[in-house]
């Protein structure tokens, strides 16, 4: 009898403290992916923009039930981050945190880059909350690099906006938040619209430019009342019953004021709000106590196996005793972290000072390479453009030599322009990887054909080493490999006359999926001496003042490459021999999969097309003057009629009143940018092609511009060839394909 109350006791006690310990511990629990379950994650995410949250939360109780039974890690990893977004909308930011760490540790077991993308955007909105702007802003950017899913993208865009407009910096604000208002999305494209609205109604309002803070917010409280979307409702009335009163409209602001009124004092509101919140807490409950039930259910198996004898009293006792240490320890872990993170606050703080400070060194080096650029690019388009137009009207032969020479230097200017801004450009973490199928050996030989009339210039040949047992169906992004074998190819071909330069391909290894390739570029020309192979890869490096004046270049394609291959987690090497030649080398791994690529790769050069431009009739947008004068000749060159709009406004005008077969855009001018002036077009003509004729700077992004509703991009200086091609294929092409239609 003795023995069976002594066994009692201790089962009771373990049971008790492991209770105690598991209820420390389940702050760091995890989570799961998404496979089969994008049901669950759908009708969730409707919910929760129509503030169902009760409903969105029994969904994702669904799905994370599913997920364990299935054991579905990623799912689970996926649900644990729904969640924890959810909790947000709740303003429970501990229960995000509370999913958050559960996610955090299921990550450190599996590879899922979908799930890092979203934990890192979870963390950057925990992060914004606590007025940790430019860490936000920080953790947003490694969230983009990871995943390219529109409907995360346009989140991203979203939640940089709300940034932006906490740092004040609100032409950046205004740029996301335009770009969502007329956004593409296939998953939720009237919330993002009705977000975007809203966040322009606040930023009209706190920079007191109430007329157009109105019209954003009725906007978005038509698409908000059209789609019930509760909570943004709410918002906008509030928005707008301050800002009528502001301006005086006493009687509009009573009209919001009831509804606001209706929307706070409905029953059924209050009835709501308790059942989400009590919902929300018995998931979360039901989640903590799974997790303990599943440890007693465990002890009582062993318990139940267990001889009772003297000897397993013993143990059991021993086995409390280490218990209880373990206990006391964690207690005293915890009670000496909490005084550690008193200090570690004060040292974060000192150091997100300094990276603040940093941080806006970098943001004022980018503006300044975006205006510089900008300007040098403007100018240069007039020179390049005029030469072409001069040469093309005949000129006397002692004449077509300056002109050449003048096209010559405007192209080196350029080319000059675009390496360093290329190279800013990536280490501003602006330059992002693509993920798509291409065929290796069809881009490396697109890259050989277009180098071969340079390596015929110095008597070299150029060979192709290439491995047959690389697999034809790749996934990666080819436009940066081309960029590298571009380089690292033309630079042999540099330096080597009346020798070779071979290029190898190898398969190293295949695991699975993935492919690990090798390449190397190899010259038997003059070769680099051991003192300056350490210094090459550097900006404007190239070995010697003598070799510079020899060769000519600006000695930055190197390190373009050394740039472009971080963006693939490799690097370069090399192995040079004084006078016999170079050898650079790299490997890097791609994703593949069996079978014959398709037939899709982006091809080097653009294929030339003859088009009939005769008839047509254009509408220039265009500040500088110009600039107007030369895209007029050029046109005017094939037949092409033209009208001309100085400013954005004027664009939109004339959009409306004419019909023309294209529209030339330019983006940087006083006013309304041509971003703005694309969307309010779009508006109301989605089939005119607008192409972006701009000089592209730094912090121009190809993506806002097809956001705000281009249909392609022309950077200026341009090659008159693929100017004509471009208005070619967007005119022409298009209509046959709606034909098609």
């Amino acid at each position: 009898m003795k023995s069976v109350i002594q066994h009692n006791v201790f089962r009771n006690l373990s049971l008790f403290l492991l209770f105690w310990a598991m209820a420390t511990m389940v702050w760091s629990q995890d989570s799961l992916t998404h496979t089969n379950m994008a049901s669950y994650f759908e009708e969730a995410r409707k919910f929760r923009n129509q503030d169902k949250i009760d409903l969105a939360l029994k969904k994702l109780d669904q799905a994370a039930s599913e997920a364990e039974k299935n054991e579905n890690v990623k799912a689970l990893i996926d649900t644990y981050h729904e969640l924890a977004i959810l909790y947000l909308k709740l303003d429970k930011e501990s229960d995000t945190q509370f999913y958050w760490d559960r996610a955090s540790v299921l990550l450190k077991d599996v590879a899922y880059p979908y799930g890092d993308a979203i934990h890192k955007y979870v963390e950057a909105i925990l992060l914004y909350r606590s007025d940790q702007n430019f860490q936000a802003l920080f953790m947003l950017n490694e969230a983009k690099q990871l995943n390219n899913d529109r409907n995360f993208f346009n989140n991203i865009l979203l939640a940089e906006a709300h940034v932006y407009l906490s740092l004040e910096k609100y032409e950046s604000a205004i740029k996301n938040f335009n770009s969502l208002v007329v956004n593409t999305d296939v998953r939720e494209p009237n919330y993002l619209s009705t977000r975007a609205y809203m966040g322009l109604a606040k930023l009209y309002f706190k920079t007191e430019n109430f007329d157009e803070s109105v019209k954003n917010a009725e906007s978005a409280l038509k698409l908000a009342n059209t789609y019930g979307f509760a909570k943004e409702s709410k918002e906008a009335n509030q928005l707008l019953s301050s800002l009528y009163e502001r301006l005086g409209l006493y009687d509009k602001a009573l009209v919001n004021t009831k509804n606001l009124r209706i929307i706070n004092d409905s029953i059924f509101n209050v009835e709501k709000l308790k059942t989400e919140v009590r919902t929300a807490d018995i998931i979360r409950d039901n989640q903590k106590t799974d997790i303990i039930r599943q440890q007693e259910t465990k002890i009582e198996e062993l318990t139940e196996s267990q001889n009772r004898s003297e000897i397993t009293a013993i143990l059991t006792s021993a086995f409390l005793t280490i218990i209880s240490l373990l206990a006391v320890s964690l207690y005293r872990n915890n009670q000496i972290k909490l005084k550690t993170n008193d200090l570690l606050q004060t040292k974060n703080k000192e150091l997100q000072t300094a990276r603040d400070g940093a941080v806006q060194a970098m943001e004022a080096k980018t503006n300044f390479l975006s205006t510089v650029s900008h300007e040098l690019r403007t100018p240069l388009y007039a020179v390049t453009g005029l030469t072409h137009l001069l040469l093309e009207e005949n000129p006397a032969e002692h004449q077509k030599e300056h002109l050449k020479a003048l096209k010559f230097s405007g192209d080196y200017l350029l080319n000059f322009i675009n390496d360093i801004l290329h190279i800013n450009k990536i280490d501003a973490n602006k330059v992002e990887p693509l993920n798509m199928e291409f065929n290796l050996k069809k881009v490396i030989n697109e890259v050989i054909d277009s180098l071969n009339q340079s390596a015929k210039a110095n008597n070299t040949k150029i060979i192709l080493e290439y491995d047959k047992s690389i697999p034809n169906r790749l996934f990666s992004d080819p436009l940066k490999l081309s960029q590298i074998f571009m380089n690292l190819i033309g630079n042999s071909i540099k330096f080597t006359k009346n020798g070779e330069v071979t290029v190898i391909a190898k398969l190293k290894n295949k695991e699975e999926d993935t492919a690990r390739l090798y390449f190397e570029i190899k010259d038997n020309g003059i070769g680099i001496s051991k003192e300056k192979q350490q210094s090459i890869f550097e900006g404007f490096e190239q070995g010697s003042i003598q070799i510079n004046r020899e060769y000519g270049g600006t000695g930055l394609g190197l390190t373009i490459v050394k740039s472009l291959l971080k963006l693939f987690n490799s690097q370069i090497e090399l192995k040079s021999t004084l006078g016999e030649g170079s050898s650079f080398f790299f490997e890097i791994e791609v994703k593949s999969i069996d079978g014959v690529a398709e037939e899709q790769d982006i091809a080097f050069e653009i294929t030339k097309q003859d088009y009939t431009f005769k008839g047509l009739h254009i509408l220039i947008v265009e500040d500088n003057k110009i600039n107007q004068v030369i895209t007029k000749k050029m046109l005017s060159k094939k037949d092409i009629t033209c009208d001309i709009a100085s400013n954005g406004e004027d664009a939109v005008v004339m959009a409306k009143e004419n019909t023309y077969d294209a529209i030339l855009m330019d983006i940087h001018m006083p006013g309304i940018s041509g971003e703005e002036a694309t969307i309010q077009i779009r508006k109301f003509d989605q089939q005119t092609p607008i192409i972006a004729l701009t000089a592209i700077s730094l912090d121009d992004s190809l993506e806002s511009f097809y956001a705000a509703g281009c249909n392609d991009v022309v950077t200026k200086p341009f090659k008159p060839e693929i100017f004509y091609q471009k208005i070619g294929e967007n005119i022409f092409d298009k209509k046959i394909k709606n034909a098609a239609s």
